[in-house]
C-alpha cells in the first residue's frame, strides 16, 4: 500500500521536472549576470507591468552593481505544485531558495542600516547575518515563483512577493494571488 501511494505521488505531476529545470536556468542565468537570458524566462504578461527595459535595467542595477556585490549560491528548487489550467494557461507555484552573499564594504554606516533593515522586512531577521570582516551580509534567502504555460513543457516565471502583489493583481490570476 505503501508504495502504491510513493507511486501515485511522483506521478502526480509529471511537469514537476521541467518547471525545476526552467527555474534553475533563470536563476542560473541572473547569477552568472546574462541578465537579457535571465529576463526571457519570465512571463511575458508581466511585462505589461514592468516593461522589459525597465526590468533588464533594474536587474542590471542590481547584479551588476559595483557599489553592492552580490553572489548567489545553493541554489535548489522545492516542489512545484501540480499545475492548475485557468483559462488557457497553467501555473504552478514552486518554492525555491539560495544563498546571497551581498558585499556592501565600500558603504557608509549609514547606507548598511538601511540595507540591513531592507534586507531583514524582506527576510526575516533570522534570515540576514552581517559579516563586519567581509563587509557583506549574508542571506537566507526563501522565495517563491509561479510558473506559467500554455502547453505544460515550456515554463515562464513571475517571482511572488508579497510587496508586488498589487502589481501581480493585474498578470496573475485571482487564485495563484490567493496563495501568498
Amino acid at each position: 500500500m505503501v508504495y502504491a501511494f510513493a507511486f501515485s505521488q511522483a506521478k502526480a505531476n509529471p511537469e514537476d521536472a521541467a518547471i525545476k529545470k526552467s527555474l534553475l536556468y533563470f536563476v542560473n542565468s541572473i547569477k552568472d549576470k546574462k541578465i537579457e537570458q535571465g529576463v526571457s524566462c519570465i512571463y511575458p504578461k508581466f511585462f505589461t507591468v514592468v516593461p522589459k527595459d525597465q526590468m533588464i535595467q533594474l536587474l542590471n542595477m542590481t547584479y551588476n552593481n559595483p557599489f553592492m556585490k552580490i553572489d548567489m549560491s545553493e541554489i535548489k528548487v522545492g516542489s512545484s505544485e501540480k499545475p492548475r489550467q485557468i483559462g488557457r494557461e497553467y501555473f504552478s507555484v514552486v518554492p525555491y531558495s539560495m544563498k546571497l552573499k551581498c558585499n556592501v564594504g565600500s558603504m557608509n554606516e549609514e547606507m548598511k542600516k538601511k540595507i540591513s533593515s531592507l534586507l531583514v522586512s524582506k527576510y526575516g531577521k533570522n534570515n540576514v547575518k552581517y559579516s563586519a570582516g567581509e563587509g557583506s551580509f549574508l542571506i537566507n534567502a526563501g522565495m517563491r515563483a509561479c510558473a506559467v504555460s500554455t502547453d505544460r513543457k515550456n515554463w515562464k516565471f513571475v517571482i511572488l512577493e508579497k510587496e508586488y502583489k498589487s502589481q501581480l493583481v493585474k498578470v496573475l490570476p485571482k487564485q495563484i494571488l490567493d496563495t501568498f
